[in-house]
């Protein structure tokens, strides 16, 4: 798995509340976005990904390690552990903030990928996104939890005006905001020559899908690639801080069988799982 990060303060703001995490060893990404406010933002997001790395760390040593919250069926356990981990950052972030009042009401927005062999799992919650490339096309595996977002998906918005609206940064879901989050997760499959870009909104409302599309497909490499998303999502503004992480899974030299014999262990992992 070849990766590249990048975090930009952008063009705007006066700091960057924007946090990543990589833990190659583990396979697992995450990003951030932090809000609230002077260092509030920064705060939440740093525990956020903090977090969710110790915890899933925790469990590898530990398989018996205790989730947090209630198990999902129809996902695998890798995922179980990413949703787990996901709402201990919720209830981490919110005893912070209830421990400090200059820091009532932060929170923040999360997306996180780890993956395991054939096997992608994806968490979410808020308008980070994850993004995958396959075969020249581009592809969201996550919906953002934001009011525009929302209304799109009822119809009572177009794509368009979404994007021209002033309540793009109002979100129906955050970690640290209730004491409970619902976390989005699925589990993927991961094929050779995938790209997955992970990033927070800094990115995508200045950089359109097209233009990701095409960074992702040109760059040679994955750092090239998180460079040059950043990079223009500064020139069309920057009015947000930005971060991008780029993944890419290596090409093997393997004949059509192998591949589904591939895609049949990763169905009967799957199943045996959930």
């Amino acid at each position: 798995m070849e990766f590249g990060a990048r975090s930009d303060i952008g063009q705007v703001r006066k700091n960057n509340e924007d946090s990543l995490a990589m833990s190659p060893e583990m396979n697992l990404f995450v990003v951030s976005d932090g809000m609230g406010g002077l260092a509030s933002g920064e705060i939440a997001s740093r525990l956020a990904v903090e977090t969710v790395l110790a915890h899933c760390r925790e469990g590898d040593v530990n398989s018996e390690l205790a989730l947090t919250g209630e198990r999902i069926n129809g996902v695998s356990r890798g995922s179980n552990r990413l949703a787990s981990a996901v709402r201990l950052a919720n209830h981490v972030i919110q005893k912070a903030a209830h421990e400090n009042a200059a820091h009532r009401g932060m929170g923040a927005t999360i997306a996180v990928v780890r993956c395991e062999a054939e096997r992608m799992s994806v968490a979410h919650v808020g308008d980070s996104r994850v993004y995958r490339l396959r075969d020249q096309r581009l592809e969201q595996l996550t919906q953002d939890h934001s009011l525009v977002a929302e209304q799109v998906r009822q119809g009572e918005m177009t794509e368009r005006e979404a994007c021209e609206s002033n309540l793009q940064n109002v979100l129906i879901r955050a970690l640290g905001i209730d004491a409970n989050v619902e976390t989005d997760v699925t589990d993927e499959l991961l094929m050779d020559g995938d790209t997955i870009l992970l990033c927070t909104d800094g990115l995508t409302r200045e950089v359109s899908d097209k233009q990701i599309a095409t960074v992702l497909s040109d760059m040679k490499n994955a750092q090239g690639a998180a460079d040059r998303l950043v990079d223009l999502a500064n020139q069309a503004g920057g009015r947000d801080n930005i971060t991008a992480i780029v993944l890419r899974a290596s090409s093997r030299s393997e004949g059509a069988f192998a591949r589904i014999e591939r895609l049949g262990r990763w169905l009967r992992r799957l199943g045996d799982e959930s």
